[in-house]
């Protein structure tokens, strides 16, 4: 059987694509990847992206969920804030800048947002 016809390969399908990873075989992987077992053999590795493509992909997951993200009102602006926090957004080199331009705001718009979650 192939590592794509595996079981273990259909039950993590959903949770790699919602990554952004790839699957690949064990043979394939390298020192970065996750090689999986299943009953004591490899099955399949599982290569994760990079940070930089991370907020990328949370970024369009916000977009996925919310609309145009520029063109949201204030208080859907500091929920998505609050859901990329919650995720990890913030603690990626540039996290900020990032995505107050996608949401069509300042820096210090952001770190508002992110001042008021403290306060709360």
């Amino acid at each position: 059987m192939s590592p794509a016809e595996h079981p273990l390969s259909a039950a993590i399908k959903p949770l790699v694509a919602a990554l952004g990873a790839e699957l690949a075989t064990p043979d394939e992987a390298g020192p970065e990847d996750v090689v999986l077992d299943w009953a004591g053999e490899p099955v399949v590795a599982v290569r994760l992206p990079g940070l930089t493509s991370a907020l990328d992909r949370l970024l369009a997951d916000a977009e996925r969920r919310h609309g145009p993200l520029a063109a949201l009102d204030r208080e859907a602006k500091q929920r998505v804030v609050r859901t990329l926090e919650q995720r990890g957004a913030f603690t990626i080199r540039h996290g900020v800048q990032t995505v107050a331009a996608a949401l069509g705001v300042s820096r210090f718009t952001v770190y508002n947002y992110l001042n008021r979650e403290t306060r709360s």
